[in-house]
């Protein structure tokens, strides 16, 4: 059954992380304090939502990423339930696709928490201030739909705040597969 975003509110400030990225190096939020915006998407490598999405997610992080828009991906879900989603294939997986941005593993499961991300896709993104300004889906697409995989409403929030604009207020929950929590420790468990 497909979960949605809990919609973090607008303003909140970006959780700090410290996590590994593929190569086994700690990257932390404060590498990425240049970036006029960070996009933090949790995603992983099985969830059929994220396969469906993924090409154009990455084309979209090529294209952003010289205007300005650091990605970072991170995977939380439990790799001794959902062995396909552990370090090593999150880094073929990287390779394969050339994703170009770090794609870091939330092994304790703590920055998801701290994200209230609670499904794979989920999209947090951050202005210079490092203030949430959109939370929800990177478009309408879904696995089986014939609307083509377009991106079309994180580029209309990203454009919206690389041009100094608001941000529609209509934010539609991202869909996927919910994150694969370790026993006892899914937010709703608590």
């Amino acid at each position: 059954m497909p979960r949605h975003s809990t919609m973090l509110a607008l303003g909140t400030e970006a959780p700090k992380f410290a996590l590994p990225d593929t190569f086994g190096t700690t990257r932390k939020l404060a590498e990425f304090a240049a970036a006029p915006l960070l996009l933090v998407a949790f995603i992983c490598n099985h969830c059929p939502y994220v396969k469906h999405i993924l090409d154009g997610f990455v084309q979209f992080a090529h294209e952003y990423g010289p205007k300005g828009v650091a990605v970072v991906a991170i995977s939380s879900n439990d790799v001794e339930s959902h062995p396909q989603d552990a370090p090593a294939a999150m880094a073929q997986l990287a390779k394969d696709r050339r994703f170009g941005f770090p794609y870091l593993f939330d092994e304790s499961q703590a920055v998801a928490k701290a994200y209230q991300a609670v499904c794979t896709p989920d999209f947090f993104l951050f202005d210079r201030g490092r203030r949430l300004v959109y939370r929800g889906q990177f478009d309408s697409s879904r696995p089986g739909s014939k609307t083509p995989v377009s991106g079309a409403d994180m580029r209309v929030a990203v454009e919206a705040v690389l041009a100094g604009k608001s941000i529609p207020h209509l934010q539609v929950p991202s869909t996927g597969c919910g994150i694969k929590w370790k026993p006892g420790n899914a937010p709703d468990e608590m």
